[in-house]
């Protein structure tokens, strides 16, 4: 057993140590800004994950965004996308991230975007890495690329000798409202979700490529009679049969492997390529752990965006969980907001000393929960730190 789980946290520490795990952000912003309620004068601190909802929470205008991560390959890619909204036009932006192929990449790269890229890490990671956008090979977007990338790209492939599925799953993606979306999931589901689709979605590796470790794969299987299956099944009839698919870009992108002008993340939206270039310059990556970053940068943060690193913590590392705690209690203006997302329905690893100071708003969570476009967590959660103990 102690073999096991170290041959475990050793296969994701080296996937998340030396490659690009996550080619998008997979929580729903427009979720996240609705529980947040970001203002001009908003200090956020957040993990980068892909950078996209940090471009994102610019159209609410906020004074700063600090973007923190271990991997400095999450960082390079925020500071890509930050580059393009700098030194080029929204069609070149598109071109990269929305169709995922820039055939003139390179020359892009060196004549408007090397000059935005102060930082050598970033430069030189994409120096070695501008071939994820030629749109030649046998992955042909950029996100087919990355770990997470990689995983969609073999799911598409499989799919791809199995004309009857991809016909459903493509008429799935097309339909105009959840009674046709009924129709094809319901089909689709007994034939994408077979023996062998379930027995290789609970493999740690391919997990790991998700950027899902162990702790979070066991929380996930804890409240279902056939463990991870059923928490897959339950996440994706809540997308597919209780929210319309039309706007759903996270799911749209891993299917077909690009967005489109009417399906994309806002920063994308020809509309507001002006304004967030015009703010671009509030955004700060830092590739640090969230306490390092705490440490080295005392303030009076706003919000705190945690994604579900707690997860793991919690089941790793429960000393760095309550120093991580005790930095943001610490670093936190008054009334400051707390999001973050779970693989458990109840987040019964806080400290109690947080508990004493977060009050968790568990109805507008809930609701907003309900909403969620990606639906792979099982809870979210939107807290705020009171000014005296409770």
């Amino acid at each position: 057993m102690g073999l096991t789980h170290t041959v475990n946290e050793q296969i994701f520490r080296h996937i998340h140590g030396s490659t690009l795990v996550y080619n998008t952000c997979w929580e729903d912003p427009r979720c996240d800004r609705q529980l947040l309620g970001l203002q001009p004068d908003s200090r956020v601190v957040m993990l980068t994950s892909a950078g996209c909802n940090a471009l994102d929470y610019l159209l609410d205008d906020p004074a700063v965004i600090h973007c923190v991560d271990l991997n400095p390959r999450q960082n390079a890619l925020l500071q890509l996308k930050t580059a393009l909204f700098q030194g080029a036009d929204h069609p070149t932006l598109f071109r990269f991230f929305g169709d995922g192929h820039a055939p003139d990449a390179r020359a892009v790269f060196h004549d408007s975007l090397l000059e935005h890229l102060p930082d050598a890490f970033a430069a030189a990671y994409w120096q070695r890495r501008l071939d994820f956008f030629s749109g030649r090979g046998l992955r042909r977007s950029f996100y087919w690329h990355g770990s997470s990338g990689t995983v969609a790209w073999l799911i598409r492939q499989w799919l791809r000798t199995r004309p009857d599925v991809l016909r459903i799953a493509e008429r799935l993606f097309a339909a105009q409202n959840l009674a046709e979306q009924t129709i094809w999931y319901e089909q689709l589901e007994p034939r994408f979700l077979n023996p062998f689709v379930q027995w290789a979605l609970q493999q740690h590796f391919l997990q790991s490529m998700l950027g899902v470790p162990k702790s979070q794969q066991a929380l996930a299987a804890t409240y279902f009679e056939d463990g991870l299956a059923g928490y897959f099944q339950h996440c994706l009839r809540h997308v597919f049969l209780e929210l319309p698919i039309h706007d759903n870009y996270f799911w749209k992108l891993y299917f077909f492997g690009r967005y489109t002008p009417d399906c994309c993340p806002n920063y994308l939206c020809a509309e507001h390529f002006d304004t967030i270039r015009r703010r671009t310059d509030r955004i700060h990556t830092h590739t640090a752990s969230l306490s390092d970053f705490l440490r080295k940068n005392p303030g009076s943060y706003t919000h705190f965006i945690l994604l579900d690193h707690q997860d793991w913590l919690a089941a790793h590392l429960r000393p760095a969980l309550e120093e991580e705690w005790q930095l943001i209690l610490q670093n936190a203006a008054p009334d400051a907001r707390i999001l973050l997302r779970s693989a458990a329905f109840e987040l019964d690893f806080l400290p109690d000393f947080v508990r004493e100071r977060v009050v968790f708003d568990r109805e507008s969570a809930a609701k907003s929960h309900q909403q969620d476009r990606v639906g792979t967590y099982a809870s979210t959660w939107i807290g705020q730190i009171a000014t005296s103990p409770l």
